[in-house]
């Protein structure tokens, strides 16, 4: 029993004959318009090439790619003309123009007016929700997905966890995205239909809107599906450069040898036979009466003992290839070449060329003979006759095996490995540098004859002296109570206060640097002509009158001593001065050759001098020599003494970096040849088992060298890294390095007028 129609004003019959005959105008008018889209669908899918879908059946691969698309196949398409044609009937009469029952109504309309019904719930957004849920639908347009921002502002989170939800995330204004209702896949098809361009439209799952592609975004994708290249302007056959220009006369014409007719005899050939001949015949050179003997043949490839054929040594001989798959009579289909291929190895060089090429045969029996039998045999008789018969006994070793085994970098942190902080001021090369006991302080020397005084940690020039000549050395004092610094520059040395001190500091360092005059003694080491002590007012300290070019500046460990070194002085070219007493007085030990560098021994009274050629360690108690280091390089250029004092390290201006081992030997125990020029500077640093080298290459070097106090353990030296930042100056790079007393920073200056910092 179907459910009763119910009556409206108690006349329904004239206005339901009414709505039969609008509805079947309309059934007449929609079916016509469906037809003609689908008429000029199918005459623009022949006619135009936007679709990048081609195959015999359009509609099938329409229906396809929505379905690997996934997306496509549930995101419904435009609303429809049939729709709009349907409100208007339901707007007829009052909300239900034909005065029937419901039922009946749906049934006479529903194969028509169904997919409007399902278009208008799909497209309706004001009936989900109230106003706040609500958003604005935003026009497509032709351009690229890409340049749209996109709607959804939920980021990475995956759209998984709102699949119980009923929005899908929020908009720009903060408003929730209200999901859309699926269409069925029936409607989607009789959408597709409808619609000519249905097959542009991809569903965007993130945003829940679809999106239609562009003419361009299709052609694009239709030349990705064919396997070309994305742009039509991209030519994949582009015709061949030849960038080389061979010369045609290196190749002569004809590789004949030359004729005997162009043989000029050798003059000196002919003499030096003559000189033979006369003594074969006056009997100088005789010759064996008879030779012995011996088999010209012998069985190359059987197994006698070679004291039995008396021939070389038994060596198998090679095996040929086995034969495989290609030449069978037979073969699979995938071994069988196309004529295109058989064409292409004609165009190969003859060595790259297939010996064999495949040919399939119905039976063995008509299997041809081979046309290349003849000369595969004599080929294989060439190799077994011109097989090289030299046994080699070879020693496989590993080249990793023979590496040392080092520890890893990172074990040995820390070390200074980046540029920090760069100090500016100077205008010349900064031939010098020298830092602080505390660490707080860094001093500099130029070329351009001043003298600065840094903060370190902040770079800030603290004080500057104009010394008007280059500054050959700098050196701090190194009690950490008496913050002065001792200047080499032409012929003199100045000891300066530099005001780093404090209060009471200052007054003991004034009281130091007070200029008495000199006591005259009976010992003819002391004297006053050596070296005048006098008062300089202009820069505030004391200044000491060589009578040669000082060169380096050395200060003892208790801070009271100082030696001066004079590479032109002869006898007088080594000198210590007390700061104390203000005495001066040259070692007691004759210098052989030209001194180069000096240095103290960090615990005892030791002092080491550098020639050109070795280090002579003296005992400046005993006063007499103890030994010589003897480098073996061409040039020595600096010397550093291991806090330990049991070790040292000497720069030399070929490059190589020398490790003395002092109670080991004499000789250097490891030679490092890291640098490509000369070594301008060596250090070691106080605590940290580091130091470094740089060169004039603009490179400086770190190094760990780890010493222990077990004697038979030898010093572990481990390279770490090379610091490059500086750059070159009429041939010159970097030209001293010292570390930080506290820190694993390095200090480098060079010959740009910079000083950078490396830290950890």
């Amino acid at each position: 029993m179907g459910p009763r129609p119910r009556k409206e004003n108690g006349s329904g019959k004239p206005k339901n004959e009414k709505a039969e005959k609008k509805v079947q105008k309309l059934k007449e008018k929609n079916v016509e318009e469906n037809l003609k889209r689908i008429e000029e669908a199918e005459a623009a899918a022949e006619s135009s090439e936007d679709s990048p879908f081609l195959s015999d059946s359009g509609e099938d691969d329409d229906e396809s790619l929505s379905e690997d698309n996934g997306s496509i196949s549930e995101s419904g398409s435009e609303q429809s003309k049939l729709s709009e044609d349907e409100d208007v009937v339901r707007a007829g009469d009052g909300g239900n123009p034909t005065g029937a029952s419901d039922d009946d109504t749906d049934h006479s309309s529903g194969d028509s007016l169904g997919e409007g019904d399902d278009n208008d719930d799909y497209h309706g957004e004001d009936s989900h929700g109230g106003s706040d849920d609500s958003r604005e639908v935003v026009e497509e347009s032709d351009s690229s997905e890409d340049e749209v921002a996109p709607r959804n502002t939920i980021g990475n989170v995956p759209l998984e966890w709102y699949k119980d939800e009923e929005h899908i995330g929020y908009d720009l204004s903060g408003k929730k995205i209200k999901k859309k209702e699926r269409q069925s896949k029936l409607d989607s098809f009789l959408a597709s239909v409808d619609d000519s361009k249905n097959w542009r439209k991809i569903y965007d799952e993130y945003n829940d809107e679809e999106v239609e592609l562009t003419k361009e975004e299709t052609k694009l994708i239709r030349r990705l599906l064919k396997g070309k290249a994305p742009h039509a302007d991209f030519d994949p056959y582009a015709p061949y450069v030849d960038w080389f220009a061979w010369d045609g006369a290196k190749h002569p014409l004809s590789n004949a040898p030359e004729p005997k007719r162009r043989f000029i005899p050798s003059k000196w050939e002919s003499k030096m036979v003559l000189r033979y001949v006369r003594a074969i015949r006056k009997g100088l050179i005789k010759f064996d009466d008879k030779p012995k003997e011996e088999p010209r043949f012998y069985a190359l490839w059987d197994d006698s003992t070679p004291a039995e054929r008396q021939g070389l040594a038994y060596i198998p001989a090679p095996k040929p290839k086995l034969p495989g798959h290609e030449e069978s009579y037979n073969p699979s289909p995938e071994y069988i070449p196309t004529q295109e291929e058989i064409n292409s190895y004609q165009l190969m060089f003859e060595e790259d060329r297939p010996k064999f090429i495949p040919k399939q045969h119905t039976s063995l029996r008509s299997v041809p003979a081979y046309e290349k039998a003849v000369r595969e045999t004599f080929d294989r008789c060439l190799d077994l006759y011109l097989c090289p018969r030299v046994r080699k006994k070879r020693i496989n070793i590993d080249p990793e095996s023979l590496k040392p085994k080092l520890p890893s970098r990172k074990d040995l942190k820390p070390y200074p490995t980046t540029c920090y902080l760069e100090y500016k001021g100077h205008k010349g090369p900064v031939t010098t540098i020298c830092t602080e006991s505390t660490g707080q302080w860094i001093a500099s020397g130029s070329k351009d004859g001043t003298v600065r005084i840094w903060e370190v940690e902040t770079g800030r020039c603290l004080q500057v002296w104009d010394i008007g000549e280059t500054i050959e050395e700098v050196a701090w004092n190194p009690l950490t109570e008496f913050p002065i610094l001792a200047v080499a520059a032409g012929q003199d040395v100045f000891i300066l206060d530099t005001g780093c001190g404090s209060h009471e500091q200052q007054k003991k360092i004034e009281e130091l640097l007070h200029v008495e005059p000199q006591k005259a003694t009976d010992d003819s080491d002391i004297s006053a002509s050596i070296v005048n002590w006098v008062r300089d007012d202009r820069h505030g300290g004391i200044r000491l009158k060589h009578f040669k070019t000082v060169t380096k500046v050395e200060w003892h460990r208790k801070g009271d001593y100082l030696s001066t070194l004079m590479p032109s002085g002869e006898s007088q070219s080594v000198l210590i001065h007390q700061l104390s007493k203000g005495l001066t007085q040259r070692i007691p030990f004759k210098t052989k050759g030209i001194p180069v560098s000096t240095a103290f021994h960090p615990t005892r009274s030791i002092f080491f001098t550098a020639t050109k050629k070795d280090v002579r360690v003296y005992d400046l108690l005993k006063q007499k020599l103890i030994k010589k280091l003897e480098a073996g390089v061409r040039e020595i250029s600096s010397v550093a003494i291991h806090p330990g004092g049991d070790n040292a390290i000497v720069g030399s201006k070929d490059g190589k970096l020398c490790w003395f081992d002092m109670d080991l030997s004499s000789r250097p125990y490891r030679v490092l040849r890291c640098h490509p020029k000369d070594i301008t500077g060596v250090a070691y640093h106080r605590s940290y088992p580091l130091f470094a080298s740089c060169s004039d290459d603009c490179t400086a070097y770190v190094f760990h060298g780890m010493v222990y106090s077990d004697m038979n353990q030898n010093p572990l030296i481990v390279p770490l890294e090379i610091l490059r930042g500086h750059s070159s100056a009429d041939g010159r790079g970097v030209l001293d390095c010292k570390f930080h007393p506290r820190q694993p920073w390095l200090f480098t200056a060079g010959a740009d007028s910079l000083i950078k910092l490396y830290c950890h």
